[in-house]
This record gives C-alpha cells, structure tokens and sequence, in this order.
C-alpha cells in the first residue's frame, strides 16, 4: 500500500516570526529538476486547506526563487499558508528505470494557519516538503536493480534532510508517512 512521505520542520520560535526567510532558504537550497519543459505552481491559501486559493499562479522553466518569493510577499498574514509544486530528479520505474521529474511540494505554515492536521493550528509545523508516495523510496524487490537505484532516491532524500537541518534554525523535524508511520521503520521492513 503506498503512502504519501514528508518532511515537517518547526522553527524555533524567534524564526517564526517571519517565517518567509526560512522559507526562501529551503527554496533556495532545494535541487528542482533543471529539466526543460516542467511547469510548476505556486499558491497561496489563507485560513485553511479547505478554503480556495487566494492565488494560484503556474511558472514555467526552471524555479526562479526570488519570482516565487515577489510573489509570496504581496500576502502576508498569519493564517497564509504558502506552497510550491513543483519537480525534483529521482530514479523512477515505468517500464524500465529512469532517472526523471518527480512531483514535490513545499508550503510554509502561518501560526494561525489550519493545515489539515489534527495539531491545533499553534502546534503544528511551519514548514513541510511533500515528497509524493513512499514507494519511490522503498525497494521493491520483484523490480530488476531497484535496490541500488532506491538506494540513490534514499540518500538525496536524507541528504536534503540533513541540509534543511544545518542550513536552518531547526527546533524540530519529522520525516513521515501519511498513516503516521515513521519512514525509518518502513524502510527497514522492505
């Protein structure tokens, strides 16, 4: 059964503040495919995720980071929430394996933000990567070569892990399943 997989960062308190800089900082050292030919959006909600977009915008080519944060700085509040989908390389099976643009998103949480969890607004994260199914990072046995292949889209994910953690004012983070799994006992049970 396949399971959506993401990281939740909370920020220490100071950098909650304006939580915009840290975000631009993840933007900025997150690998986006370089790939010609993706488009990906930025959108803007305010309250919580059931309310429409106040904005949803598409960028095409690459991610111009400081565009998409011109864009995010006309809306400013404490219940905005900010997100980008968007496209980073992973090795991915369809027939046969290849490297390729998987979907990713990115959002930034106001304090007074519902995102749809069962925290209270107050307590829960400020940012979030959304990384898509678990299965692109699990072995799969049946699949010729998947094991070293898998292991390539596990060491970007941690790899990336560990630079969020270094480059920003981290209190605490969380990589997870959907269900409420923790990834780490899902990948030592493949």
């Amino acid at each position: 059964m396949t399971d959506q997989l993401f990281l939740s960062v909370w920020l220490h308190a100071a950098a909650r503040e304006n939580r915009l800089r840290p975000f631009e900082r993840l933007l900025r050292l997150f690998p986006f495919s370089p790939r010609e030919g993706l488009q990906s959006v930025v959108s803007i909600h305010a309250i919580d995720t059931t309310e429409p977009p106040l904005l949803e915008r598409p960028l095409n080519g690459l991610i111009d980071v400081s565009e998409v944060m011109s864009i995010f700085e006309d809306y400013r509040g404490d219940d905005v929430a900010y997100r980008l989908e968007s496209w980073w390389d992973l090795w991915l099976f369809d027939n046969d394996w290849k490297l390729g643009p998987a979907a990713v998103a990115l959002s930034c949480f106001g304090p007074d933000f519902d995102n749809g969890t069962e925290a209270k607004p107050e307590a829960q994260e400020d940012l979030r990567i959304d990384f898509g199914v678990d299965t692109n990072f699990l072995p799969q046995l049946d699949l010729p070569v998947s094991a070293k292949l898998i292991e390539s889209n596990i060491k970007s994910l941690l790899r990336l892990v560990h630079e969020v953690e270094s480059a920003l004012p981290v209190a605490k983070r969380r990589l997870e399943t959907e269900s409420g799994d923790n990834f780490r006992s899902g990948c030592n049970t493949h």
